[in-house]
């Protein structure tokens, strides 16, 4: 074995070219614990869960960002210290808005694509945009049939124009 890995590499030296000798690996089988791991993220609940969770965490945070930027309106009559407590009590008012809407939207999109997938067995746009207008129907449906209509279009044209941006860039 060791004579024809010195072999290989003086023809490859002898032939003048500078490429390496790319080696072939075999694949490696998953082991029980990954598949065990697969199968537990291929559950559409645990899924929903996470995204919700994630969603959350992101609604929290953007809250926190936004609140920061509310000025009152009255910022020359009120003290320093009223206006720290009032940018506080603004700031927690709108990330947890912030944080129940998009955890409710990113549970809720999570949970359609996963479900849809498994109904149709394909992977494909199709799921996103179908997962799209049942989260944005579903997120503005307070508003009445029209609203929930508008809100599945848009929510499903938005996502399949990521989807096909995220596509494009892989």
């Amino acid at each position: 074995m060791a004579s024809d890995s010195s072999a290989e590499q003086a023809a490859a030296g002898s032939s003048g070219s500078n490429e390496s000798v790319t080696k072939i690996e075999p694949i490696r089988m998953p082991t029980p614990e990954e598949m065990r791991a697969q199968e537990v993220w291929n559950n559409c609940a645990v899924k929903s869960v996470a995204s919700g969770v994630m969603g959350g965490g992101l609604g929290l945070m953007m809250g926190l960002f936004m609140g920061a930027l509310d000025n009152p309106i009255m910022h020359d009559t009120m003290t320093g210290r009223q206006q720290f407590l009032y940018t506080a009590r603004q700031m927690g008012q709108r990330s947890w808005g912030s944080c129940k809407a998009f955890a409710v939207m990113g549970l809720v999109y999570s949970a359609a694509e996963c479900i849809v997938e498994k109904a149709r067995a394909k992977h494909d746009i199709v799921n996103t945009a179908v997962a799209g207008c049942v989260t944005g129907g579903t997120m503005s449906a307070r508003g009445g049939p029209k609203a929930a209509c508008i809100g599945c279009a848009g929510f499903a044209t938005f996502s399949v124009l990521i989807e096909k941006f995220f596509d494009r860039h892989t």
